[in-house]
């Protein structure tokens, strides 16, 4: 899963939402892009770990930002739409 293909789903469900069609948006899907951002997380962590050179180091620590940010965007989602 590609990170860029997740922000961009999360931000069509964001879109719904505003336009008042949340019906239209599963709880399930979400909670599999949750699942889903979770695991590239520990997957990037992981890496992160083993990663000595610097800017590779920079690279994954954004990266996790990035996925931190996801997350706590696709669980505020999850709760609206509960």
């Amino acid at each position: 899963m590609k990170l860029a293909n997740s922000i961009e789903k999360l931000g069509s469900y964001f879109e719904r939402l505003e336009n008042g069609q949340a019906e239209k948006i599963d709880p399930g899907h979400v909670e599999k892009m949750i699942r889903k951002l979770v695991k590239k997380r520990e997957d990037l962590c992981a890496d992160l770990a083993d990663t000595a050179k610097p800017s590779k180091r920079a690279r994954l620590e954004q990266k996790c930002a990035t996925l931190d940010a996801q997350i706590e965007r696709a669980r505020w989602l999850f709760d609206q739409i509960r």
